[in-house]
């Protein structure tokens, strides 16, 4: 196997054209499940390497399959692709030309990286002892991208089931620049939705005895959801339930036939999911019902919760600290309760998803704009980084398969 060091003076020389990817990538942002233009970058980025190449038939993915000169398993890397539509505010010489749309979250960077990794496995295609899959995602935000490549094959591309994931996300805040953070079990939240309308009968707003007023029906329930996550779950498997939206009537002397209000829910475990879609259809329910109304009350699951493998985070977090330094390796104390569709991968197959600190100089960390603010901004020095951290994840965790 060659040595960190080697491997990472390789990423240092692809720095330049990995950089150059990232901002024109930034330059030409593209949302959701359709992005021709990503797409194309990523396969001309990929040409002329041993690759073999398809994309998605429902969504603009592309999948690559990397076959090492000895036998061993399967291994897979992944990296999002989809920016947001938010509005740039950075000023940045490559900011977006495309009014509305941003990458806000940094998957241009995990595109780079990706795609930096891949030329670095591909120079050391004799040595690798099984297969890698580059998984180029769209649809991460929101749209469950990952599940439509689930379902299009994507765990079947090598022939073989991978034993293992990988995958880094880049944070404009939080931790320092340079610095991977992760940890064993959950890592990341299930966000589902609960949607609800009460039904009852309009009427004057003088007269409320005639009619059947929704709204106190609606706080009353929004207040006993509240109370639920406090008092039915443990502290130690939490649920944030919020409410985002809340409507009800036109006028101030009208009582409206109906009220709606929309939540988003986050748990860390499947235990704790389960049962608040069932305490919280119950809850919302049993208030209707006390009022005598009617509820239209729906639980969607969007994300289920982001959960490392243990031995896959513990082997991580071991490379990590060997490439980068132990100073530089951060284990969370607890989850973050934003959501993640690779989430649907870790599910499938044993994995390890990290973050990776790429937080702008003269920024304070603490409190510079965070993923999804307008003002955030990337430092892409820590592509090579990034890209030696996937190979060198990938090249270990083949030889350590082939040897078991």
């Amino acid at each position: 196997m060659p040595s960190i060091p080697a491997l990472h003076e390789s990423a240092v020389l692809l720095q330049p054209g990995l950089v150059a990817l990232r901002r024109a990538l930034h330059e030409e942002p593209e949302v959701g499940l359709d992005l021709p233009l990503t797409q194309a970058r990523v396969l001309a980025a990929l040409e002329g390497l041993p690759l073999e190449v398809a994309v998605g038939e429902k969504l603009s993915s592309v999948t690559a399959v990397l076959r090492g000169g000895r036998p061993g398993p399967v291994v897979l890397l992944r990296g999002d692709m989809d920016a947001l539509p938010v509005q740039e505010a950075t000023g940045l010489p490559y900011a977006s030309r495309f009014p509305g749309v941003m990458h806000a979250c940094g998957h241009d960077l995990h595109v780079a990286g990706l795609v930096g990794a891949a030329r670095l496995l591909a120079e050391r295609r004799e040595q690798l002892a099984g297969d890698v899959v580059f998984m180029f995602q769209p649809g991460e935000e929101g749209l469950a991208g990952a599940r439509v490549m689930l379902e299009e094959g994507l765990l079947e591309a090598a022939g073989r089931t991978p034993v293992a994931a990988y995958a880094l996300h880049v944070t404009a805040a939080t931790y320092p620049r340079g610095t991977v953070a992760g940890r064993p079990g959950p890592i990341m939240a299930a966000a589902d939705t609960l949607t609800v309308t009460l039904r009852g009968r309009g009427g004057h707003g003088s007269s409320p005895h005639t009619a059947l007023d929704p709204v106190p029906a609606v706080c009353e329930a929004v207040l006993a959801l509240q109370t639920m996550v406090t008092r039915r779950f443990d502290a130690f498997d939490p649920v944030v339930l919020t409410v985002g939206t809340l409507h009800a009537g036109t006028a101030n002397n009208i009582i409206p036939g109906d009220a709606f209000f929309e939540a988003t829910v986050r748990s860390f475990s499947p235990e704790a999911r389960d049962r608040v879609r069932t305490e919280s259809l119950r809850v919302v329910r049993g208030v209707a019902a006390a009022h005598g109304l009617e509820a239209d009350a729906v639980f969607t699951d969007v994300y289920p919760p982001n959960v490392n493998n243990v031995a896959e985070a513990g082997f991580a977090a071991e490379v990590a600290r060997e490439l980068l330094g132990p100073e530089r390796v951060l284990t969370m104390p607890q989850p973050e309760a934003g959501a993640e569709d690779f989430s649907f991968v870790a599910e499938r197959i044993p994995s390890a998803y990290f973050f990776l600190g790429a937080c702008p100089p003269g920024l304070d960390p603490a409190s510079a704009p965070d993923n999804h603010s307008a003002q955030a901004a990337f430092d892409d020095s820590v592509l090579a980084d990034g890209a030696t951290l996937l190979a060198e994840l990938a090249l270990r965790r083949l030889e350590q398969g082939a040897d078991a």
